[in-house]
């Protein structure tokens, strides 16, 4: 059904908004201005900015923002000409009128309303309101790895259906192979009108494959990060990305070069500690577990004195998402309770 295969790939860089994650949230305002203008001139078809969980997310509970969303906007917005600038709202975090409205009033091009992949209908007010205000909305499925290809369509047909021009998968926890992503993006592409997109994590150490494999099954939206900052193992790297791009000699804005620049700019300025792979990102992306879980999971397993690949393997049998951060010390603590009753056995 869907007819956007003729549409230029285009890239959104998320380096301003996941990449966030990876600083505890204190992105700075000379790190926005210097980044923004580096994606511009990178040609990055769209920049996210703001907390790492997007507008309104800013707490104790998940972390203070070092700024304001005004005042990440407005820094960012100052420097764009041709990259658009896009924010994420997650319902929940986010309200109309208190974060999406004045979002808009700051600059906002495009707003993409997530939510976890089996409940696409707590978009439909923010999708709503925004295609009423004309403003460019996607929807985007949550840890959609959890789910399988039969409602993962179902899902994104509500989401088309409520105005979105764009479907995005988001790998979460950084769980999914080549050939679920093949077998899923090119299940959204074949029943959808609208545009569909993925979002890589890097946690099997598979996110440039995954992105190329989402290109190649119909995906026209692929996101990425300077060297991949993000939580955990982080994203897909922006300038690895570009060079399989260049190679397959898929058409899109992106100037290699300045790509390669931007990322070089990331890691001088502001990424602190370059995403890499250990045994407990692989933990998270073998057990399917928020990417973001990584950091609380690696404290609750100090705290209590047991293996953090314990903990989040049995968060995966959980099924445990964002949202449920608790379940960390709970399951820490069950796992230290074993451990001393074995030794009291032994």
């Amino acid at each position: 059904m869907n007819t956007h295969a003729e549409r230029q790939l285009k890239i959104c860089d998320t380096t301003l908004r996941d990449g966030n994650h990876a600083v505890a949230h204190q992105l700075g305002h000379a790190d926005i201005v210097a980044y923004a203008q580096a994606a511009e001139r990178a040609g990055a078809d769209l920049l996210e900015v703001g907390h790492g969980n997007g507008l309104g997310a800013s707490s104790i509970q998940v972390g203070r923002a070092a700024l304001t969303d005004a005042e990440m906007l407005t820094a960012a917005r100052a420097q764009l000409k041709e990259t658009r600038l896009g924010v994420l709202s997650i319902p929940g975090f986010a309200t109309v009128e208190r974060d999406l409205k004045p979002a808009l009033d700051h600059g906002v091009d495009e707003v993409r309303v997530g939510a976890h992949c089996t409940e696409a209908d707590v978009t439909r007010q923010q999708i709503t309101m925004l295609r009423e205000l004309g403003v460019t909305v996607k929807g985007m499925l949550l840890m959609s790895h959890m789910a399988s290809t039969k409602t993962l369509i179902e899902q994104a047909r509500l989401i088309q259906g409520y105005g979105a021009h764009a479907v995005i998968l988001m790998d979460s926890a950084g769980a999914y192979t080549p050939a679920a992503v093949t077998e899923k993006v090119g299940a959204l592409v074949e029943e959808l009108d609208i545009e569909v997109g993925f979002h890589g994590h890097n946690n099997l150490g598979l996110s440039v494959m995954n992105s190329m494999a989402a290109v190649k099954a119909g995906a026209t939206i692929v996101d990425v990060t300077a060297r991949g900052f993000g939580a955990g193992a982080g994203n897909a790297p922006l300038e690895l990305v570009a060079a399989n791009l260049h190679l397959e000699q898929i058409e899109t804005k992106l100037q290699l070069f300045a790509a390669l620049d931007a990322a070089d700019l990331a890691e001088s300025t502001f990424v602190k500690r370059i995403p890499t792979n250990d045994s407990v990102t692989i933990a998270s992306g073998i057990a399917g577990v928020f990417s973001g879980f990584a950091a609380p999971t690696r404290r609750a397993a100090e705290r209590f004195q047991v293996d953090p690949r314990e903990i989040l393997m049995e968060l995966g049998r959980r099924g445990v998402v964002a949202g449920q951060e608790d379940t960390i010390i709970e399951v820490a603590m069950g796992l230290a309770q074993q451990n001393s009753l074995h030794d009291v056995m032994c």
